[in-house]
């Protein structure tokens, strides 16, 4: 039996014999039939009710889910220590405030395949770490996940490598933590979250899960092109119609995904809404935020607490502009041609900017990265050998990573923020640049048209620029270090008013609303009107999907069609058998 005949026998023995039968009067069936009606033309999942003043309150709903999150990686949880990345940046919060259990690696391996997760208290939620399986972690991360995932869904197509025993271990480590995630079976809904986990909520399925599940992409979505690129991409594609409900950073990467399904699988969509084998899943743009009043904050406090590094740095500037650059070293950042740019500025506009790059280290077990890294140190050299005299240090280069406190103080003490990526899902480095400048005198953001944030930020807010053309970049970087002050606020404010009105909270709370909406209900009293005789709480079925919502629907309505009314005419005003 395959998983969607496995699923399709688990809700037949759960649900729909009725008890007792009791017809609803016309008003209430009409109300009813008016609520199907719309159900079926709004992809979005509904609570029906018989009246529309007793629809549930969605927001209450969401507010006392209990969520399970799954991710390969964990967050420290520790503010005095570095972030590792935009999702642990992003997730920490939702757990810390809903009471969410987050599952992922514990940054172990063991040779223990029954060893249970490590439950640890943070805030509200707890985080459960695990010893991912050593026999197939490497082929797992660096190879499949990083070395054919990444690559391919950056749209760099020269970087793919990786071997079928990749992939076997790709698949082995999700199904190792869907055993692991079964666990918490007892909570409402999942959150996966990453291409390091995109067949999890088959391998969820396949054990039997029959709750909503739900998976957010941080990285872009490529196009079909080059989607056909990546081994076993149509097996990939098949396995994340599992999930109820798919999220995306942007528009691109949505609409690229929904061409890969009709591309590679001859599977249409409207509206977002892709109709498979196993049922309904809703594909849609969620775009990360950040926290903006709380970074805000730090900025100014960290920049009090850095006074004395901030005034070194700025000494050593010798009259220069400053520039920031913070990412991992990673070859999708586009370092090395933000470096050849500034080459470029520093040729005709000598000591006008300097550039501190902090560069923190990430992957070094993959040759590419180690590469990458001997390519941006020696550029940094040559430049600086070049440029830099006794007085003036043209770039200043660091690879050790900083709190998001210590960075809030150099975003703010920065003149021009440069997120040049060659492409990426987000990019939050933009946005926390911009939350954290000064509103009397911010700084400018130069960003690549191919960061997920340049769909947020336009080109009257943000320099926009193709991250692949140093030449580009040199003039943008030159507009922004002579930017005059009123510009400069006019650009800030447009951007920080979207900081602040889609926030890290308005993220996790559009998805968790949207996962919860798959998981209908109707209220027990109701069920009487229908037919079915459940007559409190515990006996009320759980409605999954959608799917199941509208069968019962439709035999409900079969039957009525046949069941007479005081005028001996049946219920859609036809006669009576």
């Amino acid at each position: 039996m395959n998983s969607v005949d496995a699923l399709g026998s688990d809700r037949a023995g759960t649900s729909y014999a009725p008890q007792q039968q009791q017809l609803m009067d016309q008003t209430a069936f009409d109300q009813r039939l008016s609520d199907a009606q719309q159900a079926g033309a709004d992809p979005s999942p509904r609570v029906v009710s018989a009246q529309p003043e007793e629809r549930l309150d969605t927001s209450a709903q969401q507010a006392n889910i209990r969520l399970v999150i799954v991710s390969n990686r964990l967050a420290t949880f520790d503010r005095s220590q570095p972030k590792t990345g935009g999702l642990a940046a992003a997730l920490e919060p939702v757990v810390e405030r809903s009471g969410a259990v987050w599952m992922g690696s514990s940054g172990n391996l063991s040779d223990d395949s029954e060893r249970p997760a490590n439950l640890t208290q943070r805030g509200e939620g707890h985080v459960a770490g695990l010893d991912l399986p050593a026999a197939h972690y490497p082929g797992y991360c660096q190879g499949f996940a990083n070395s054919t995932l990444w690559p391919a869904l950056h749209s760099l197509p020269d970087r793919i490598s990786g071997s079928e025993e990749h992939y076997e271990s790709y698949s082995e480590i999700n199904a190792f933590m869907a055993r692991a995630a079964f666990d918490f079976r007892d909570r409402d809904a999942y959150w996966v979250h990453d291409y390091h986990l995109l067949p999890l909520g088959f391998c969820l399925r396949k054990l039997g899960i029959d709750r909503p599940i739900g998976f957010f992409l941080h990285t872009p979505w490529p196009a079909p092109d080059m989607m056909e690129r990546v081994p076993n991409h149509h097996e990939l594609m098949r396995s994340m119609l599992e999930y109820d409900l798919l999220g995306f950073q942007t528009n691109w990467d949505l609409n690229n995904f929904l061409a890969c399904l009709y591309s590679h699988l001859g599977l249409a969509s409207e509206d977002g809404l892709v109709i498979s084998e196993r049922g309904r899943t809703l594909c849609r743009k969620f775009p990360i935020g950040i926290d903006p009043k709380q970074f805000a904050e730090n900025a100014a406090e960290s920049l009090a607490d850095q006074n004395d590094y901030i005034s070194s740095l700025q000494k050593k500037l010798n009259g220069a502009k400053l520039a920031i650059g913070i990412d991992r070293l990673d070859y999708t950042k586009g370092i090395d041609n933000r470096i050849e740019a500034f080459n470029h500025v520093f040729a005709a506009e000598p000591r006008s900017i300097s550039l501190l790059q902090i560069a923190t280290l990430t992957r070094p077990e993959i040759e590419a990265y180690g590469e990458y890294k001997r390519n941006v140190d020696g550029l940094v050299s040559r430049v600086n050998g070049e440029h830099g005299t006794d007085e003036w240090t043209p770039i200043f280069y660091e690879n050790n990573p900083l709190t998001q406190a210590q960075l809030a103080g150099l975003y703010r003490a920065a003149h021009v923020g440069v997120v040049t990526p060659l492409r990426d899902g987000m990019n939050l480095v933009a946005k926390e640049y911009v939350a954290a400048q000064d509103p009397n005198d911010p700084g400018v953001l130069v960003l690549s048209k191919f960061a997920g944030a340049a769909e947020d930020f336009n080109e009257n807010e943000a320099l926009l620029v193709d991250p692949t053309r140093p030449e580009e970049i040199a003039a943008a970087l030159s507009k922004a270090a002579k930017m005059s002050l009123e510009e400069r606020i006019q650009r800030w404010r447009a951007m920080m008013d979207k900081l602040e009105a889609y926030t890290i909270h308005n993220w996790s709370e559009d998805f968790i609303r949207e996962l919860d909406n798959s998981r209908v209900t109707v209220p027990a009293d109701q069920f009487r009107n229908l037919g079915f005789g459940w007559v409190n709480e515990p006996q009320m079925p759980l409605y999954r999907t959608r799917p199941a919502l509208d069968a019962e629907l439709k035999r409900t309505l079969d039957r009525l069609w046949f069941l007479p009314t005081t005028n001996g005419a049946n219920h859609m005003g036809g006669a009576a058998p």
